[in-house]
């Protein structure tokens, strides 16, 4: 199956269906930004350190597989110039509504995270990736083309699931018993049952993929970054929070 283009449709569900990730910032946290009073999140609770960002006054920042009317127009308001790249037209259509809306000078393009061909070399001075690469299969090209893109001297700061939140039954887990059921690296196209398969098609969920470390953090270093320094997350929810954090956070330097 296309994989890229069933997810497109799923996450322009999401927007439709009013998903938390989909609801763009209002007037006022836009207003605050430009008086410097601002955060973003790259995993679901705990805010960016500000000293991860450097002066953002005129840099260029790309927002990678980060749509929603959330993290690219805060930036913008903060003074960056700001490209975003998504997969989903509607996440894209959220951060226009807010550029429109504010007068933020914010370019939004329909995009591959994998692939930034669209871009050439060296076009930016800080990629921003909240947690969205559980949505393609193989996350090193992420990287790669990252690293491309950035300047040297640039960050890529980065947000990513701890991968064993794939190792237990949904469902289960679902109503607060961690069952492990699954192997990693896990795959909603391999992992799951045909008919477990069919019935997730059915929903119209976001294909989902959890990577392992060694593909999150090594893939990362393997593209040529240093990683400098890193936070932990968790759930607000997910039954394994209860026991470990479930998310991790980077900041990489292209040397």
């Amino acid at each position: 199956m296309d994989i890229r283009e069933y997810n497109k449709n799923a996450w322009d569900n999401e927007v439709e269906s009013g998903n938390e990730w989909t609801q763009a910032v209002r007037s006022e946290v836009i207003r605050a930004a430009r008086q410097g009073r601002w955060e973003v999140l790259l995993t679901e609770t705990k805010p960016v350190p500000r000293k991860w960002f450097p002066d953002l006054n005129g840099l260029d920042v790309l927002c990678l597989a980060s749509g929603g009317g959330q993290q690219a127009p805060i930036l913008a308001a903060a003074g960056a110039r700001v490209t975003v790249l998504d997969n989903s037209p509607k996440q894209l259509e959220q951060d226009r509504m807010v550029a429109a809306r504010d007068s933020l000078p914010l370019v939004a393009v329909e995009g591959d995270m994998a692939d930034l061909s669209i871009f050439t070399g060296e076009s930016f001075d800080l990629i921003f990736h909240p947690c969205s690469n559980l949505f393609v299969p193989d996350v090193r090209p992420v990287w790669k083309e990252a690293f491309r893109v950035l300047r040297r001297g640039g960050s890529l700061l980065a947000g990513f699931l701890n991968p064993v939140l794939f190792l237990f039954d949904h469902a289960q887990a679902e109503s607060g018993v961690l069952q492990v059921k699954y192997a990693l690296p896990y795959s909603d196209v391999e992992s799951l049952t045909e008919e477990e398969r069919r019935r997730f098609i059915e929903r119209g969920e976001p294909l989902e993929f959890g990577h392992t470390l060694e593909d999150q953090i090594g893939g990362q270093t393997a593209a040529g970054f240093a990683i400098m320094d890193f936070y932990e997350d968790r759930h607000r929810t997910h039954a394994a929070a209860k026991y470990t954090p479930t998310y991790i956070a980077t900041r990489a330097v292209k040397p």
